[in-house]
């Protein structure tokens, strides 16, 4: 299987959770749906596309590592002279970055998928398209590996310089989230995140498992105190 690993950063990022009334929650952590979102924007298919669907057979998983907080705006949804103005409630993830990793034994797909990422045919958005990304996405790909094996072992922490300083502690332990199949015998939970339709008058997402764990990743910034070692 060869692994694409995507840096996710941005000053917001928001990931649909339940919607009720006037309230948009997000996820405290990229949906399997919006990163094939991403993914497709950055190849060109439009949300009609049937080809979106072949991308849910991606292998997934996530590692939160740098973890920020949450903000909720409003924002007047719609606007009549005659009316009061319909306020929705929006949460936004803001400060945290994140690592996604996608696998696949078709070797030319991850290839396309890491150009395109570079090359988007489409506006790329972290969750909402008022979220652009920080800037150019940092990839990066592994050969004969798995998602699982490239965030626990073979890709560094990826929070920023400010927040490793920040940290100071020589591990952070950061949580890891991926398709359950890729994490056997680990705690799973369902989410609705596998998108079978993107089209806006008829959005479909289906159930996927989830599987839970945790990853201890050496910190390159940390400046924790030996008292040995001055001596």
């Amino acid at each position: 299987m060869k692994v694409i690993t995507i840096r996710l950063t941005a000053p917001f990022q928001s990931y649909g959770d339940q919607a009720t009334f006037n309230v948009r929650s997000t996820n405290l952590f990229p949906t399997k749906s919006a990163i094939v979102g991403l993914v497709a924007a950055a190849l060109g298919y439009r949300r009609e596309d049937d080809r979106i669907a072949s991308l849910n057979d991606l292998a997934f998983a996530v590692r939160i590592d740098q973890v920020g907080s949450t903000t909720t705006d409003f924002q007047i949804a719609k606007y009549d002279a005659k009316k009061p103005g319909k306020l929705t409630y929006r949460e936004n993830l803001q400060d945290y970055v994140y690592v996604v990793a996608l696998g696949s034994e078709d070797i030319d797909l991850i290839d396309k998928i890491n150009f395109s990422l570079h090359h988007p045919k489409f506006q790329l958005f972290l969750g909402r398209r008022s979220n652009p990304p920080a800037g150019v996405l940092r990839t990066e790909t592994f050969e004969a590996t798995t998602p699982i094996e490239v965030l626990k072992d073979k890709l560094p922490w990826q929070a920023s310089k400010w927040y490793q300083k920040k940290y100071s502690a020589p591990n952070f332990e950061a949580e890891l989230y991926a398709d359950a199949n890729l994490l056997p015998g680990n705690p799973n939970f369902m989410m609705q995140d596998i998108a079978e339709s993107f089209n806006p008058r008829n959005r479909r997402f289906s159930y996927r498992s989830v599987a839970k764990a945790r990853v201890t990743l050496v910190n390159p910034q940390s400046h924790e105190h030996d008292v040995w070692e001055a001596m």
